[in-house]
Order: structure tokens, then C-alpha cells, then sequence
């Protein structure tokens, strides 16, 4: 289960590594802790939250997952009680083996909030007592990162080569419209370069969504050197506690290098 701030967030982070789980019969859950109804130059709050709840569905019919999308306000997520107690449920409502989130130091305070959520609601949900009317998880999930910003280090534990998904991942990417073709490119200031959805957009997708620059810094962590697209975790030290064999075991197309101690 990736829990993120917006949808989008998970497809841009973990559409990949999602599609090589599915490949291998295992399940994923895509989670928006907010609505996404601050993200558009142009449309307003309500019109544009349905919007994106629509953009979510057509993904999950596309890779054949569960999307979900809340109904916390776009740029106003604070990791309060009430949105503690909302995953909790949810989060026991599906039992997923592994939780993902952004970091607790992104750049966009709506992602700082989710993945503080995230590990508040880690230990929690072994808790009978918190949210006693469903039932609580016999094992912690296990946590992990997505490569977020500074100030602190990205450390990666687990490398995905995405190459022979990167096609899918980018199609995938691309049905949410009103993000990849109209805001993202007006606030990134390059919308005079946006092809239309019709278009063959696959290149101009790679460029700005195939993030080169994480190959640059971490493929010498990756034993197949000639990787052109990756998809990096870092394990979180909330939750069960990830060992090389663990790791291997979620992800068994990754390189797992485990650069620093899990202390539980």
C-alpha cells in the first residue's frame, strides 16, 4: 500500500515497481490522503477534485489495482487524530504486508504530513485499544521511503530497475490529464514544450517523468549497470524490521543493499 499526499503521487514514485509485483501476482493499493483540489491554474477546487478522483479510477482499471482517494483538502493535510484514526481503518481494512510514504522532510508540506502519518499509525495499528472497532493487525507492515529532498539523505535500500515497465508506467502516468499535460508543465514553467494526450507523448514523458537524475545518483548501488530508469526505497525504521532476506522476499527483482541498521 503507498500512501501519498495526492494521486498522482504514487504512479510518479512506485508505478513501476507496482507493475513488476503485478507481474508476479501480487497486489497493490494506490492511497491520496487528500483530495488533489489545489493542484490546477485554472480550475476550481470542486471541479477539479472530481476530476482527479476520475484520473485515479482510470489508472486502476488501466494496472488492474484499488485506488483510493480521501477527502482531506489538498495543501491543508496536518497529521491530526482524525486523519490518524481514518488510516488506522484503512490501513486494517486491507492488512498490506508494506507501507509507503514520502519522506518526513519533502519539499511539499502535504507529503511531509502523509508520511508522518504513516509512521504515527505504524505502531498503532497493533494496538487493539486505538480504533477498537476494527480489529487490530497481528504484525506491524513493514515501512519504506520514497526518494523525497533535503535537508536529509536518501539512503536506498532497495533499487528497481524499471526499464521493461517504463512504457506502461508512462501511460499509466499519463491518465492523470490534469496534472502531466496542464499543471505540473504551467507551475514547472515549461508548458510551451506539452504535447496534447493525443500526441505521441512517450519521449517527452521520459524526460520529465523518467527521472535520469536518480539513475545518476544511485545505479552504482544497482548491479545491472546499464539501468536507464529506477525506482528507489529506503527503509523506514518504524514497523517490522526489514533484513536482506525480508527485502528480497517483497521485491525479488530489486537489487537490496540495506546501507544502514534496522534497529527492531
Amino acid at each position: 500500500m503507498f500512501i501519498g499526499g495526492h494521486p498522482d503521487d504514487a504512479d510518479n514514485k512506485f508505478g513501476g515497481t507496482a507493475i513488476l509485483l503485478k507481474q508476479l501476482g501480487n497486489d497493490s493499493i494506490f492511497v491520496s490522503v487528500t483530495d488533489g483540489s489545489a493542484g490546477h491554474q485554472s480550475m476550481g477546487r470542486q471541479e477539479l477534485a472530481t476530476r482527479r478522483r476520475a484520473e485515479a479510477q482510470r489508472v486502476a482499471e488501466h494496472l488492474g489495482i484499488r485506488y483510493i482517494v480521501m477527502d482531506s483538502v489538498d495543501g491543508e493535510l496536518v497529521p491530526d487524530l482524525a486523519t490518524r484514526s481514518k488510516l488506522v481503518r484503512l490501513i486494517r481494512e486491507y492488512k498490506p504486508d508494506v507501507l509507503i510514504s514520502h519522506q518526513p522532510n519533502d519539499f511539499h508540506p502535504d507529503h511531509r504530513a502523509a508520511g508522518q502519518l504513516v509512521m504515527d499509525c505504524s505502531f498503532l495499528l497493533t494496538v487493539p485499544l486505538v480504533c477498537p472497532e476494527v480489529p487490530a493487525l497481528s504484525n506491524a507492515p513493514y515501512v519504506f521511503y520514497i526518494h523525497g529532498s533535503r535537508p536529509n539523505e536518501f539512503r536506498p535500500d532497495i533499487l528497481v530497475n524499471i526499464d521493461t515497465v517504463i512504457d506502461q508506467k508512462m501511460h499509466s502516468l499519463a491518465l492523470h490529464e490534469s496534472q502531466i499535460f496542464e499543471w505540473l508543465p504551467f507551475i514547472g514553467h515549461f508548458s510551451d514544450t506539452t504535447p496534447r494526450p493525443t500526441d505521441d507523448y512517450l519521449d517527452w514523458m521520459k524526460q520529465h517523468w523518467g527521472d535520469p537524475g536518480r539513475v545518476s545518483r544511485f545505479a552504482e548501488r544497482h548491479a545491472d549497470t546499464g539501468v536507464t530508469h529506477l525506482e528507489a526505497l529506503e527503509c523506514c525504521e518504524y514497523g517490522s524490521k526489514v533484513t536482506p532476506e525480508i527485502a528480497k522476499q517483497l521485491f525479488p527483482f530489486a537489487t537490496v543493499t540495506l546501507s544502514h541498521p534496522q534497529p527492531r
